[in-house]
């Protein structure tokens, strides 16, 4: 039975740290490291300046992840409903900023001129939607341009938006709209038209001053441009890949056009299945608490779930009360109507395996004291 908890098992966090980082040169080729290495190669030569590529460990202080970076207390993203916590004060990172705290104390002694690109790869953790473009693992990266003896302006800040659409997707049509970071001054979003479709690539901004002076450093002497993208979904739009599942697959006529930047070739995938499932559960759940908890509940098997969606939310005192008994529900729950998409990439679920698998969901989420099985 589904019951939220604020704390990974230890079964749940060695999972996690044994995930592997499709950014990491050292856990084996793949075209995600091609992206990186055009970002990064385009903006050194471009600002013909260094760059230093920063691996940290996904396990980070909670004040890192957040309170140095300007989150107040009350932000949703803070909500532990979202994010990976292992004890009170430490957590999975949920973006790779968490590592520029750090990065940045690291600076404070340095008295030269000082103009460094700072690259922070990896894999970070939430509890995430499960559709074609979202998993709780995806990878990150933040490219923080910090500087000593300079001014960076928001005219550096749009020069270092349109270079890495440049070398995401070359000649791609892009926008940049305003948008809010707790540790960014003139925020912007930048967009790209892919298909007719503006989509989001990444967002970046000037780094505040508070920012600079938690880590000792002068904002009167230092200044710097930071930028947060996702590599999964700029691998995917750069080869036009369909299905983010499709990045760890093993069939080979996936992996083999995983080793470079070339156009997506269409691979054959199975017919889906769908199931939908009348669950009891808490009445602030949504697609993010469900998915994570969907995904830890099927373990190995979670690649099959290609998506899951609730579809209608209704507390109980919004229900007949002939509904609330049969389905066995305390006052204080609600009733969501979810649906469960199956679809395996290199293989067809049968009927059985199908309806096994959805049991295996209802099980897993469904907090109430009626079960209703496929098997009975």
């Amino acid at each position: 039975m589904y019951l939220s908890s604020t704390e990974l098992s230890i079964a749940e966090l060695a999972a996690a740290l044994t995930t592997r980082d499709l950014s990491d040169p050292a856990q084996g080729p793949h075209a995600m490291q091609l992206v990186l290495d055009n970002v990064v190669h385009h903006l050194t030569r471009h600002w013909r300046i260094p760059a230093e590529v920063h691996r940290h460990s996904p396990l980070v202080a909670t004040s890192d992840n957040y309170d140095r970076l300007g989150y107040q207390p009350d932000d949703v993203t803070r909500d532990t409903r979202y994010s990976r916590h292992v004890s009170p004060t430490v957590m999975l990172r949920s973006h790779t900023s968490a590592g520029i705290p750090a990065l940045l104390d690291g600076l404070a002694n340095e008295l030269d001129p000082y103009d460094t690109l700072h690259v922070l790869p990896g894999l970070v953790y939430r509890r995430d939607a499960v559709d074609r473009t979202h998993v709780g693992t995806p990878h990150q990266v933040d490219l923080w341009r910090v500087k000593a003896r300079g001014l960076l302006t928001d005219g550096d800040l749009h020069d270092l938006a349109a270079a890495v659409v440049d070398a995401v997707l070359p000649s791609a049509q892009c926008r940049t709209v305003p948008a809010r970071h707790s540790y960014t001054s003139h925020g912007l979003q930048i967009d790209v038209r892919v298909n007719g479709e503006w989509l989001e690539l990444a967002e970046c901004g000037l780094i505040r001053a508070n920012i600079l002076q938690a880590s000792g450093l002068d904002p009167r002497r230092w200044c710097g441009l930071a930028l947060g993208m996702g590599l999964d979904r700029a691998l995917m739009l750069r080869k036009g890949i369909p299905d983010i599942r499709l990045l760890r697959s093993t069939d080979p006529r996936v992996t083999s056009q995983l080793q470079d930047l070339d156009p997506w070739r269409t691979v054959s995938v199975m017919p889906p299945v769908r199931r939908d499932l009348s669950i009891v559960c808490a009445p602030d759940v949504d697609d993010e608490t469900l998915g994570d908890a969907a995904r830890s509940a099927l373990g190995e098997d979670a690649d099959i779930l290609e998506s899951l969606t609730v579809r209608a939310l209704t507390p109980a005192a919004e229900l007949p009360d002939a509904v609330v008994v049969r389905l066995g529900m305390r006052a204080d729950q609600a009733n969501a109507l979810v649906r469960v998409t199956l679809q395996p990439l290199e293989r067809t679920l049968t009927d059985a395996e199908a309806n096994a698998l959805r049991d295996r969901l209802y099980v897993a989420l469904h907090q109430g004291t009626v079960m209703e099985l496929t098997r009975g």
